[in-house]
């Protein structure tokens, strides 16, 4: 990743209202510490940074902007300089200026991370590699909700999250992990870093 054009790091939908019981069963509790060591290696060596926010219609949904659960993680709050786009449906491209701001910087490349995995993140991986985006998902720094199907069937959140990105991988995106992703950055996978909220965190 680290020749030609510096990869952006996406942050997708990382909101409080996320951590509302009414989702169920979450899979990857360590997500958001993975999001935060990228986001502290993505900042340090000066690549860009992009955030996305959900603002849910929805009337039951604690993603609506008027509500607390609207609000971004303290893990993953934006800086000063990095670009937070709002949007109301599944892909982070419709309905916002994301397609438009990577292209006129010349990026090519997006490493995603967020919430969730089977929602927001991969319509959005879908369409940035439709739109001829080179694209990898972390998958330790993604998770997602149990979900029950047209049958009746329960499917753990962990079955989601795997079954979502072997979708995506090798059609839409390469799914690598935060450990691999950083090594190609190269940031010490042995070492620390600081993440998003100031604080000394293990990389690997």
């Amino acid at each position: 990743m680290t020749d030609s054009a510096p990869a952006a790091l996406l942050v997708i939908d990382v909101q409080q209202g996320l951590d509302d019981p009414r989702w169920g069963e979450r899979n990857n509790p360590g997500a958001e510490r993975q999001m935060a060591v990228l986001l502290a290696a993505w900042r340090g060596a000066k690549w860009p940074v992009i955030h996305v926010q959900h603002m849910s219609q929805h009337p039951e949904s604690p993603l609506r902007a008027e509500l607390p659960g609207n609000a971004l993680k303290r893990e993953v709050l934006p800086r000063d300089g990095e670009p937070l786009f709002q949007k109301t449906v599944n892909s982070a491209f419709i309905g916002t200026e994301l397609e438009a701001h990577l292209r006129r910087r010349g990026i090519e490349r997006l490493v995603i991370v967020g919430l969730t995995t089977d929602h927001c993140v991969s319509t959005t991986v879908r369409m940035a590699g439709n739109l001829g985006f080179d694209v990898v998902v972390v998958d330790d720094a993604t998770a997602t909700f149990e979900r029950t199907g047209p049958d009746g069937t329960r499917y753990s959140a962990e079955q989601m999250h795997r079954l979502a990105l072997a979708s995506l991988h090798g059609e839409f995106a390469q799914v690598r992990s935060s450990r691999d992703v950083l090594a190609e950055l190269g940031v010490s996978v042995v070492g620390r870093v600081v993440n998003a909220c100031g604080r000394s965190v293990d990389a690997g």
